[in-house]
């Protein structure tokens, strides 16, 4: 795919109806391969506003200018997070549906709403111990560690990072390994966009069991504060922020974990050795959260009334969907230095800005720090050009990462 195959002719002014013509698509693995390409070639072709398509016939605008960005991030009046005029219009069986329509979540309202909703997710991860989840991820790392270590390799994917960050968002979050499986299941085909829409009744199915036994079994977990918040949530209101947190907690955290250790495997800057580069893991992680976000294109509003930007007019209603990774490689803010640099929309701007991005960065160095102190010796088990991507407008997924080691003795149990 290349750009000039979906190439529109646009005058200095644009108007709604020039972004009617070709899109780009999110959807297909082309672009999966090697998004940064598409990046640059959107950059030079289109500037900061590019027309997308995120599913077939489903038009959207993707903004990949920084200070764009955060100029949408910071102006909700204008961008609104509400999508309800739109899905009006979008087939019920749309792949994207699933994961873009309105929810009484925090992520989708603005205003009084969304700061009601807001207050209950941040005072329920407020109380979450961080000497208490460094434990919780130090027990769950070393058994997964331990089914392992013997074998001289593993997918990473698989065997570790996706249950680690599943049993430590359950034990957060107060979930039944049973409950919060069939939650993860419809959240991986939510974000996939492969049988979303049953996925998304898994989901919700899932979270109403989760609910109702929390009523019925408080404990001193997330869930259970957010419940007993002075908002006072209804119990669909409750299902749709511990959803927003599953959203944010499974998916995105098993990929910034696998990001990064795919970036200390294989960059020369973090050294030979895994435990010897001239990098911290925490470096590691914020130079992939600059350039390989897990969440790549997010974080979605939608115009209530045609609006000029950067000069061009956007159209009512439809998606304007911000690519955190395109936006934290824009030349114009002009650095290559991401070791410290707290710079990137990773996690979002503006009001919608993710609460738990300092729990996402405790987890993700903890889960890393276990795997390379057990296995200094580890290697990538292919060559990093065999690596493949998941299919998705959303995310930067591998679909595994095979490593080898020199068998090694059981770690002491926790």
């Amino acid at each position: 795919m290349t750009i000039s195959d979906h190439r529109s002719n646009r005058a200095a002014h644009s108007s709604p109806a020039d972004l009617d013509g070709p899109r780009i698509p999110l959807y297909v693995p082309e672009f999966a391969v090697d998004p940064h390409r598409i990046y640059r070639a959107m950059r030079e072709q289109y500037g900061s506003l590019v027309p997308v398509e995120v599913a077939p016939g489903v038009p959207a605008t993707l903004v990949i200018s920084y200070y764009t960005a955060l100029r949408i991030f910071n102006d909700p009046d204008h961008f609104p997070a509400d999508p309800r005029t739109w899905q009006r219009d979008i087939p019920a069986d749309c792949p994207v549906l699933p994961l873009m329509q309105w929810r009484p979540n925090a992520r989708r309202n603005d205003g009084t709403v969304h700061t009601r909703y807001r207050q209950a997710i941040v005072a329920g991860l407020a109380e979450v111990d961080p000497f208490g989840l460094h434990e919780t991820v130090e027990k769950v790392a070393v058994p997964l560690i331990n089914s392992f270590c013997g074998d001289g390799s593993a997918d990473l994917i698989r065997q570790y990072a996706f249950p680690l960050t599943f049993a430590v968002l359950n034990a957060m979050l107060g979930c039944p390994t049973e409950i919060a499986q069939r939650a993860a299941a419809g959240l991986a085909a939510m974000f996939e966009g492969v049988g979303a829409e049953s996925g998304a009744a898994a989901l919700m199915k899932a979270l109403l069991e989760l609910v109702e036994l929390k009523r019925a079994e408080p404990g001193d977990d997330v869930t259970t504060r957010m419940m007993r918040h002075p908002s006072a949530l209804t119990e669909p209101e409750i299902m749709n922020q511990v959803g927003t947190l599953y959203g944010a907690g499974i998916e995105p955290l098993q990929n910034l974990i696998i990001n990064a250790l795919r970036l200390i495997l294989t960059d020369e800057q973090f050294g030979d050795s895994a435990v010897g580069g001239s990098l911290s893991t925490r470096d590691a992680l914020d130079e992939v959260l600059f350039n390989d976000p897990p969440v790549a294109n997010f974080c979605f509003t939608f115009p209530k009334q045609p609006i000029l930007i950067d000069d061009v007019w956007l159209p009512a209603h439809q998606p304007v969907i911000i690519s955190m990774a395109a936006c934290n490689t824009d030349p114009v803010i002009g650095t290559d230095q991401h070791a410290g640099n707290r710079a990137h929309l990773a996690f979002g701007g503006g009001p919608h800005v993710c609460p738990a991005s300092s729990l996402a960065y405790l987890i993700a160095q903890d889960a890393i720090d276990q795997l390379l102190d057990a296995l200094p010796d580890i290697r990538l088990g292919v060559p990093a050009g065999e690596l493949t991507w998941r299919t998705g407008a959303f995310q930067r997924a591998l679909t595994a990462l095979p490593v080898v080691f020199p068998p090694s003795p059981p770690l002491t149990p926790v």
